[in-house]
């Protein structure tokens, strides 16, 4: 997570930081997504963000009890804004290949419009994906569950 925190700091793009480090773009977004990472990576990375190698290698691993409730709001941005992200791109496949197919079915048969099944099919999973992330439902989720059972309890859980 301090790795993303650093790379988004500079304004750099895990291509950027990559390049600047020596490293491949897949082992910057496996370091970001958690992995571990081998001495030599840390202490490349460390060599970019001109900060000390410990900094990055911590003597003892967060847990959620030891890590700071600003860290873990931290940890939960990113992790929203990674599947904002995902939700983004896809949605831009399903209009970037939808487009297509309907072009494709109206230049090949257009008495018959098979892509119509596709983008039913694919717009239910868009559909799906978008209320996962943007949860419209969450009026009846576990934070409006807490409150009231705290409510009937008279008192905090």
């Amino acid at each position: 997570m301090l790795i993303q925190k650093l790379r988004l700091q500079r304004g750099w793009s895990q291509q950027q930081l990559a390049q600047a480090s020596g490293l491949s773009a897949r082992t910057i977004q496996r370091l970001e997504a958690g992995q571990p990472a081998s001495m030599e990576t840390l202490k490349s990375l460390a060599a970019v963000f001109e900060i000390d190698y410990a900094s990055l290698h911590p003597e003892t691993p967060m847990t959620p009890s030891t890590a700071n409730t600003a860290e873990q709001e931290e940890a939960k941005a990113f992790r929203q804004v990674r599947q904002l992200r995902a939700f983004y791109l896809h949605l831009a496949q399903y209009v970037l290949v939808c487009t297509l197919l309907v072009a494709i079915n109206l230049l090949t048969r257009p008495s018959h419009l098979w892509s119509l099944w596709v983008i039913g099919g694919w717009g239910l999973g868009v559909l799906s994906h978008g209320l996962q992330i943007f949860n419209p439902f969450r009026v009846l989720g576990p934070e409006w569950e807490r409150r009231e059972v705290e409510k009937r309890l008279g008192r905090p859980l």
